[in-house]
């Protein structure tokens, strides 16, 4: 059963899933630094290889706002490997296969079997700070949108 999204102000629920990097990533781990919990529906999907494209070509202001970029779907690490490559991604990509953390963060869509694109940004201290659940899986927020929360973050 899906549970309901965390409230912003609320520590972010911590999780560990298989990365496309060398070793499973803890969330918890990350403390000390912005996080950007990305999660999108599907690898090789239209809106979501747009979505992490401009991510990928706006890497640097996230860096230098520190923030690390995780996005995170239900395909496998593998499938997911192969879609960082082709698009030369610079972020870890988390597969949540069992989707255990997309029910957790509230957008598992139960009947279509994927999350819904949702954004969470974690601070420092691993509260969220930030979070917004699309209405359709089809829509995205803008890399200038998602700065602009990462700035008030300062």
């Amino acid at each position: 059963m899906t549970a309901p999204v965390p409230a912003v102000g609320s520590p972010a629920p911590d999780f560990t899933l298989p990365s496309t990097g060398a070793a499973p990533l803890t969330l918890s781990s990350l403390r000390g630094r912005n996080v950007l919990l990305a999660f999108f529906p599907l690898a090789f999907t239209s809106t979501c290889t747009q979505e992490l494209c401009d991510m990928r070509d706006d890497w640097d202001q996230f860096a230098s706002a520190d923030t690390v970029v995780v996005p995170i779907s239900v395909d496998s690490a593998p499938t997911l490997g192969e879609f960082r490559k082709q698009l030369g991604l610079q972020a870890d990509m988390l597969s949540d296969f069992r989707r255990d953390v997309s029910r957790q963060y509230g957008v598992l869509l139960e009947e279509r079997f994927f999350s819904n694109r949702a954004y969470f940004l974690i601070d420092r201290e691993g509260i969220i700070r930030w979070a917004h659940v699309e209405e359709t899986p089809g829509t995205k927020r803008t890399n200038g949108e998602i700065m602009e929360r990462i700035r008030a973050l300062a």
